[in-house]
């Protein structure tokens, strides 16, 4: 039987049940714990900020493989349309509700998929099993003769005396239950591939989109270049492939759990979006899972005792890391304790946590593109012109260095090996592991979803044989699929 573990804010006042309880910082320090066997984790923070605590222990909670409810999928569902300034309205199917008059001031809460009124006890779960997330408040809205349910993610700050007392009901209940996620169908035989005309540092350039174009027809599939404007419609895709920078809070992501939850075959799928973009999750992960790495650590203050802390435990210069960067933005460098003090305290404005990272000098960091488990490409990217990093955002001229591309086989073997360890535990899809290799040591740095796939660069060894492979895995998928 799983363990339980129950996540707050604060456990003070919090009333005895059948399970753990313990506040965030004792998660993030006391876990994950070896052999401790399979572990569920009921997230009770308040997850509604951005980088909040509530948001890390789920972030966390996944990169340990405990089971975590809210996952951080569901917060995000439903965090996206209210920074969008939009409300999470879904329709009520016909028959959900036994009585439908007098409702439209009606409101009630949904605890773990159960709520008190009997009367909506059916639509209850259905919400739940839509967005499975401890407390969530309903009210009923109706649009031109049709129900609709508006729901909002509670806190339990957010409920007084009595409705917490319900909650606490309804968890002791609820920790004795299995948890089971459900599977949508899949159907369908055209692909989208999400393309930004605009973007700056695309994943692809224009003739590599046509090589992957010319290969999706020779496997059969009709693929089409849009943008995010362009598609309206998405029912009518079997696949979705990114070719776009992803991020968590972009449409990016948002369209990628829509394809998904439509049953598009995804690439890059959300899970992945969510597990790379994100260097916590990664580096704990990474910890966790035995993946060699460089010596990282967290950080969510900037007082005397974590600086001194730091220094102990790091020589400078250190690396400093906001949690979602890309393209070596976000990422800094601290020659002292006065560079240390004004980067942290700057990165700590931004989000909760902070990578502190040792510094570890390498003329280039190898680039291994992995397919579903298997190395297709290789690369080593050379440091910019007199910077320390692969691209140099302040240069005008030299802003990244060369590179060499050659076949897997002609890579270390260590080198290989630890990039197929870091993907085991993010996904199946398309990533590209970025590895500092010096003498005998081999650490990852980081995993990275939508890959870059660029004409003469990482083709230049497979030729169109690159595109071929990964258009194949989307037929794969397809095929498998029954469609």
């Amino acid at each position: 039987m799983a363990k339980t573990l129950i996540v707050v804010d604060n456990k003070l006042n919090f009333p005895a049940i059948d399970a753990e309880v313990i506040d965030f910082s004792q998660y993030l320090a006391d876990f994950p714990k070896q052999g401790e066997g399979r572990t569920r984790i009921i997230n009770l923070c308040d997850t509604e900020g951005y980088l909040s605590q509530g948001y890390y222990c789920s972030l966390l909670a996944e990169a340990r493989q405990h089971k975590v409810m809210p996952s951080v999928s569901t917060i995000n569902d439903l965090a996206q349309a209210l920074n969008n300034d939009k409300e999470v309205v879904i329709p009520i199917p016909n028959g959900m509700l036994k009585h439908t008059h007098n409702i439209q001031a009606d409101s009630f809460y949904v605890y773990f998929g159960s709520c008190e009124a009997e009367v909506y006890q059916k639509l209850a779960k259905h919400i739940f099993l839509r967005f499975p997330t401890p407390i969530l408040h309903v009210k009923f809205r109706d649009i031109s003769g049709q129900w609709f349910a508006e729901i909002d993610q509670m806190s339990m700050s957010q409920l007084d005396a009595d409705q917490q007392h319900v909650l606490f009901s309804h968890l002791s209940r609820f920790t004795n239950k299995v948890w089971r996620s459900l599977r949508r169908k899949k159907y369908r035989w055209d692909m989208a591939i999400l393309v930004n005309p605009k973007e700056a540092t695309p994943s692809s350039n224009k003739q590599a989109l046509t090589k992957f174009v010319k290969a999706a027809e020779q496997l059969g599939i009709n693929a089409e270049l849009v943008s995010h404007d362009q598609i309206n419609m998405l029912n009518k895709y079997d696949a979705l492939f990114l070719r776009e920078t992803t991020s968590i809070r972009h449409h990016t992501y948002a369209l990628a759990r829509k394809a998904e939850q439509e049953g598009l075959v995804v690439i890059d799928d959300p899970t992945s979006i969510l597990r790379c973009c994100n260097k916590i999750f990664l580096h704990d992960a990474f910890t966790y899972n035995q993946v060699p790495t460089l010596k990282t650590r967290f950080v969510s203050c900037c007082n005397d005792e974590t600086l001194e802390d730091i220094e102990k435990t790091f020589s400078y210069p250190v690396v400093l890391k906001l949690p979602e960067s890309s393209f070596s933005l976000g990422v800094f460098k601290a020659k002292n304790r006065e560079e240390l003090v004004q980067l942290l305290s700057k990165l700590l404005q931004e989000s909760a946590l902070v990578l502190v990272q040792e510094y570890f000098s390498t003329d280039f960091d190898w680039r291994i593109g992995v397919l579903n488990g298997r190395a297709l490409y290789a690369c080593r990217y050379y440091m910019a012109r007199n910077h320390w990093q692969i691209y140099n955002h302040a240069s005008k001229r030299n802003t990244s260095g060369g590179f060499d591309t050659l076949p897997t086989f002609e890579v270390p073997h260590t080198v290989l090996q630890a990039a197929m360890k870091a993907c085991r535990f993010i996904g199946n899809g398309l990533y590209g592991v970025d590895i500092k290799q010096a003498d005998d040591r081999v650490c990852v740095i980081e995993v990275n979803d939508n890959p870059s796939i660029e004409h003469k660069v990482e083709d230049a060894y497979l030729g169109d044989e690159l595109y071929m492979q990964i258009m194949q895995e989307f037929a794969d998928r397809l095929e498998a699929r029954g469609r």
